[in-house]
């Protein structure tokens, strides 16, 4: 009895010992996969930085090929239509152009990983350059993480740790006596330790697809990293057209900053307005509507003044006596004329006898007239009807302005100045909107208005899409000087606490912010008073995008 039971004991030991074997190998691939390999990088494919006075390149591995980006030094301006011939491991080869403005090059001995050395020979235009670049990148291999990982994965590792599982199995099959039972189990046993093994490598290779995916989308991605800096490629350069200029230190006029307004040209604008009271009716075309285009000279309206009941009994009673008066001249000069037949009256008193006839009966036209003739509104510019509220029936009273007239071609810039302005020839203004525009002085003021001077500035060039009246800032240059770097305004970026800064390029596809404190200097640029020292890149277009990257 003690030695049946001896035997039983040592089967199922060696059972639980061949049972322990499989789950234990699977354990330590499974930590193989997920504790020793590194966790999935955020940066961008493997890649190689070259940089000269005039170019700046960056070479990207993307499997069997490499992608060549090439951009001015100075400005990051993409080099396009340029030739390229890139020493390479097996010999010369010419990348060809891509329409994104990369340069693509075969490179089948990347799978072997490792360091690969490169030179780029670069010639566009007149620039001729020579860049060595280095790219470090990984061995490429077919096998799975589960093929790598140890014993579990090899199916003849499997069968053997199957094997003695269902052999002892077996012995304590003979000692219990129950075969059929037994055999069917261990059999299941080892079908269920062979498809685990197949179902954790294919979650293997599922995984390391996964892996890929996620490097291959994060590639392109621009990224703000750990340090503050932000992290462009240069494939996301060319769709945010990112441009930078060299800093350089000068000398620059103090500029005045001054509010102003848009006002029409004198001389290119004109009221209409009526010189007596009365009652307003159009002209056959009717009122002109605003935005009208109208010519010098043209009847806008017409104004009837109302005659009161005195007035009227005057100018009945005026007519009446002339009618008297025009009626004993008729008949003098009747009688004249036949007594100038017979020679009894001479030719010189007719002919007064007639003028005084003929002078009564103008008198007499004109106060007819003036009954029934309206004033006539004439335009005195050339414009556009900028103002009008002309209403048939509507009575005015004298010197009341009816239309206003402003030709939207010639407009002039009213600015308010609390010091004065010497020797200023030109200015620029800046509206809400942030266009620029070119100004040319035309005079100042001695009046005080509101403590303020006005100073008038006709506007040069294009004119369209701005109205009188608009508010606008007009920056004027003084005879005081201010040390600094000028950059654009498009370089300035305010941020959420209202600090000024600009990005540096500190690298091909880096960028570093940088506060500054600056100060206006014309309608498109800035000045650096400090933060940023000469000979730095700073971004000129589009530095309002790297804010927002995260």
């Amino acid at each position: 009895m003690f030695r049946k039971f001896r035997r039983i004991s040592c089967a199922i030991a060696f059972a639980v010992v061949a049972t322990c074997a499989t789950p234990t190998a699977a354990s330590a691939h499974e930590g193989h996969n997920h504790a020793d390999e590194p966790p999935a990088s955020v940066s961008a494919a493997p890649r190689g930085e070259a940089a000269s006075a005039d170019f700046e390149l960056v070479a990207v591995a993307r499997g069997d090929a490499i992608d060549i980006y090439v951009d001015r030094f100075a400005t990051n301006e993409p080099v396009t239509g340029a030739s390229l011939v890139v020493e390479t491991p097996a010999g010369p080869a010419t990348p060809s152009e891509q329409p994104d403005g990369a340069y693509r090059l075969a490179a089948p001995w990347l799978a072997k990983g490792g360091r690969t050395d490169l030179v780029v020979s670069i010639t566009a235009r007149d620039l001729t350059d020579i860049l060595p670049v280095s790219i470090e990148t990984p061995p490429q291999t077919s096998a799975s993480p589960v093929a790598q990982a140890g014993l579990s994965a090899d199916p003849r590792t499997i069968l053997l740790i199957g094997g003695g599982f269902v052999a002892g199995l077996l012995v304590a099959a003979v000692a219990l006596r129950r075969r059929a039972a037994i055999v069917a189990l261990a059999c299941m046993a080892l079908a269920g330790s062979v498809e685990q093994g197949r179902a954790h490598e294919g979650h293997g290779h599922e995984e390391e697809k996964g892996q890929v995916a996620i490097r291959a989308n994060s590639e392109e991605r621009a990224q703000r990293l750990s340090d503050g800096t932000v992290f462009v490629p240069k494939s996301v350069q060319r769709i945010f057209a990112l441009r930078s200029m060299v800093t350089e230190k000068a000398r620059h006029p103090k500029v005045a900053e001054l509010p102003g307004r848009i006002i029409p040209d004198p001389a290119a604008s004109g009221y209409v307005q009526s010189s007596v009271g009365g009652r307003l009716s159009a002209s056959t075309d009717g009122f002109p509507r605003l935005g009208t285009r109208v010519k010098q000279g043209d009847i806008l309206g017409y104004v009837t003044p109302p005659l009161q009941a005195i007035d009227l009994s005057d100018m009945r009673q005026r007519q009446g006596e002339l009618d008297q008066q025009i009626s004993i001249v008729e008949r003098r000069v009747a009688r004249y004329e036949q007594l100038a037949a017979g020679g009894a009256v001479s030719r010189t008193q007719l002919e007064e006898a007639r003028l005084e006839l003929e002078g009564l009966r103008d008198r007499r036209a004109s106060i007819e007239k003036a009954r029934r003739e309206p004033e006539a509104l004439v335009a005195p510019v050339a414009g556009v009807i900028a103002e009008g509220t002309a209403v048939a029936g509507q009575i005015v009273q004298p010197s009341s302005i009816v239309f206003n007239i402003v030709d939207p071609s010639r407009l002039w810039v009213e600015a308010l100045s609390f010091e004065t302005i010497e020797g200023a020839t030109s200015a620029r203004a800046t509206t809400y909107s942030g266009r620029s525009l070119d100004l040319e002085y035309r005079g100042a003021g001695f009046a005080d208005r509101s403590q303020s001077v006005p100073v008038h500035f006709s506007i040069v060039g294009d004119t369209a899409g701005l109205r009188a009246g608009q508010f606008l800032t007009v920056l004027v240059p003084t005879r005081e000087e201010k040390e600094g770097i000028a950059v654009p305004r498009t370089s300035l970026v305010r941020g959420s606490n209202g600090q000024d800064f600009v990005y540096e390029h500190v690298g091909p596809e880096r960028f570093a912010p940088r506060s500054v404190r600056a100060e206006p200097l014309d309608g498109e640029k800035v000045l650096i008073m400090s933060g940023v020292a000469a000979g730095k890149r700073i971004v000129s277009q589009g530095a309002e995008l790297l804010e927002h990257v995260r």
